[in-house]
């Protein structure tokens, strides 16, 4: 869903992050709500679900940054439009529930991801997972925190020694750019890769040290756009899989880990693969 609006800039750090948080704090209210209740979910594809939960929450968020920046832009995940949505801003980048089918089976690691884009480039980032109450913030240039406290990437020095995260793309029973070449070559190199489910939580983790390296495919920006920055406000390195910096929120890869690992997996996924995507649709 995207609501194009006049052109303002007119923000400061402190009210990003004010509303923000007001508004992760209603949807997770709602999708707590929805966890401890029951839900139903329905399929957007044979593998891809969405429940009323990620419906009321993407509503309500919307709701709370249109009344306190009513010339802004939204793009979130639920109604979104299509490939190629311009994310020069000023522009809000929600995914209201990160997770669905982790929740939609009650395994209990979900989150809401709020990022906001201005002059295409990502300033502001929120990432909260309502049932560990954790909060992940990061502004432009001041670093990255976790329920206040700040936080940096693992200082692990190889693959070897890494604990990675990945996940696997909807569309994985039919296509061969499915991310099985790179999970298998990462099992064997590395300590132990886990997944997760919800990429902006791998994110998070990255950021905060959890995990030392995160790689995933066909992503869309709603995934990305909040954890790339916290990654890098926490000293960590994040690109493409050609080493390009993310500049490009639709181009459906990430890799992002500490600096040392970052360089280690880049040389690995391209000897594993040459450029892999036309960009997904």
């Amino acid at each position: 869903m995207t609501l194009t609006k006049q052109h303002s800039a007119q923000y400061s750090s402190s009210e990003l992050e004010s509303v923000a948080r007001q508004a992760a704090e209603k949807a997770s209210a709602i999708i707590k709500n929805y966890y401890e209740s029951g839900l139903v979910a329905r399929h957007k594809g044979a593998i891809d679900l969405v429940t009323k939960a990620d419906e009321e929450s993407q509503k309500a968020i919307v709701e709370i940054l249109q009344t306190h920046f009513p010339d802004h832009h939204i793009l979130a995940e639920e109604g979104a439009l299509g490939h190629g949505e311009s994310l020069e801003g000023p522009i809000w980048v929600v995914d209201p529930l990160d997770g669905t089918t982790n929740f939609a089976h009650g395994f209990p690691l979900f989150a809401v991801s709020i990022g906001f884009r201005d002059q295409g480039v990502t300033k502001f980032g929120l990432i909260h997972v309502p049932l560990l109450n954790e909060w992940f913030v990061a502004h432009k240039g001041q670093g990255a925190r976790l329920n206040g406290r700040s936080i940096s990437v693992s200082s692990v020095p190889s693959v070897d020694q890494s604990l990675l995260a990945t996940g696997f793309p909807y569309d994985r029973r039919n296509s061969p750019v499915n991310n099985l070449n790179y999970f298998c070559h990462f099992e064997m190199a590395a300590m132990c890769v886990r997944r997760a489910g919800a990429a902006a939580v791998d994110l998070a983790y990255t950021a905060c040290g959890r995990f030392d390296g995160f790689w995933e495919l066909k992503l869309s920006p709603w995934d990305v756009c909040a954890g790339a920055l916290l990654v890098e406000e926490a000293g960590g390195k994040v690109s493409e899989f050609q080493g390009k910096p993310l500049d490009d929120l639709w181009c459906g890869e990430v890799l992002a880990a500490n600096p040392s690992v970052h360089k280690e997996m880049l040389h690995d996924i391209q000897a594993i693969h040459k450029p892999l995507l036309p960009p997904f649709e």
